[in-house]
């Protein structure tokens, strides 16, 4: 199946705890509907102290969010939307935004 989403993409979270709030894909995790998204879902971690290198303490992560979550940002009008795809003329395939039409550059 084709990425609707890839990482650098600018999403709109739809549902959940942290509804409302926009970040740019850090990574996406196909086999499991996935991705990590900037800021959104930040959940506390407790590391202990490996070595003299790092120190323990509690440190902040992003989670992973379900794809079916968000919903990707149109560059060109800054709007949530949804993303079909399209054959162009010389054989490629691309995104596409539903609610414009405009071609979604990876």
């Amino acid at each position: 199946m084709a990425a609707r989403i890839k990482k650098g993409d600018t999403v709109l979270v739809i549902s959940g705890a942290d509804r409302g709030k926009r970040g740019e894909v850090l990574r996406v995790q196909p086999s499991d509907n996935r991705a990590v998204v900037q800021g959104v879902n930040v959940a506390k971690k407790h590391t202990k102290p490996t070595g003299m290198g790092s120190p323990g303490g509690i440190v902040s992560i992003e989670a992973t969010v379900h794809l079916s979550n968000l919903k990707l940002v149109d560059p060109k009008t800054d709007k949530p939307t949804k993303v079909g795809f399209r054959v162009l003329d010389d054989g490629r395939k691309v995104r596409v935004a539903k609610a414009t039409g405009n071609v979604i550059e990876s």
